[in-house]
């Protein structure tokens, strides 16, 4: 029931005193830290050494969207809710992960979301697990060519009323609904000129024939007060198809749009889940 950590020991994620059984669905974060396209590298500068000062200190220069991290309703969506007026109960729950695969530029459909294992319920916190999370890391595989949400996933989750949206892909919205492709801040060729010539090369369509909207699942989800979490990765397949409860906790900063999270799965061998019994 313990681990040793560096000579000291504690209790282990799968066997413990609390009987629970804990996942990280969290990215590791740090030095070289993958980042979308248009972002600044993160920098890490260490004040203080163990050799120089006898403590470790470090100051962090960085963007709250790196990493698996939460976006708050006014990320996208004006007049809605900062990251710290959204109330706490938001952040936990019970919920599914549920497996739907899906290759380059695959879009998620409504149906897929219907028909997902287990069932999809009202109140639920959601994690999809597509498979991408592999790929996670600076390259352009899984920013540029990621499947991902569309218009009718945001607007079936928004009606479905969960109360949560997580994604191992890039972004709560498909590549070529974001500014990668020729839409917001990046128009009109996009941050990844070159993938949307691809694309079109590939079906022969334009990109904004196929996805006219600028982040329609970000739009439909965060303006019904649905946090969505991106870049989830972790132990995520060791607890897809399963029912869990969820934690994910952002900083409580004021006029916050997003913050990067631990997202953790917990499951109950004894077969009671917490959440949903009251226990």
């Amino acid at each position: 029931m313990t681990i040793d950590v560096r000579g000291t020991l504690f209790q282990e994620n799968l066997k413990n005193q609390l009987g629970l059984e804990f996942y990280d669905l969290s990215h590791p974060w740090g030095y070289g830290q993958p980042c979308w396209p248009y972002f600044k590298d993160v920098e890490i500068d260490r004040l203080h050494t163990m050799a120089k000062s006898g403590v470790l200190t470090a100051r962090i220069s960085t963007s709250m969207h790196t990493g698996t991290h939460m976006d708050a309703p006014a990320h996208v969506v004006e007049n809605t809710a900062f990251m710290d007026e959204v109330p706490l109960p938001h952040f936990m729950g019970t919920g599914v992960c549920v497996s739907i695969p899906k290759g380059k530029w695959g879009v998620i459909t409504a149906d897929d979301l219907e028909k997902a294992s287990p069932q999809i319920r009202e109140g639920d916190i959601v994690v999809v697990n597509t498979g991408w999370h592999k790929y996670y890391g600076d390259n352009q595989t899984y920013y540029g060519y990621s499947p991902g949400f569309y218009k009718e996933a945001g607007e079936w989750f928004a009606a479905k009323k969960v109360k949560m949206v997580c994604t191992d892909t890039q972004a709560l919205d498909h590549p070529l609904a974001t500014a990668m492709g020729p839409h917001g801040p990046a128009r009109p060729h996009g941050l990844l000129p070159h993938v949307c010539a691809e694309y079109k090369a590939t079906t022969g369509r334009e990109v904004l024939q196929d996805f006219p909207e600028w982040e329609p699942c970000h739009n439909a989800i965060l303006a019904a007060g649905i946090c969505g979490i991106e870049n989830v990765g972790g132990d995520i397949d060791k607890i897809t198809g399963k029912r869990c409860t969820f934690m994910a906790f952002p900083l409580r900063w004021k006029g916050g749009d997003g913050s990067m999270i631990r997202l953790v799965a917990v499951l109950d061998p004894s077969g009671h889940y917490r959440i949903e019994t009251g226990k």
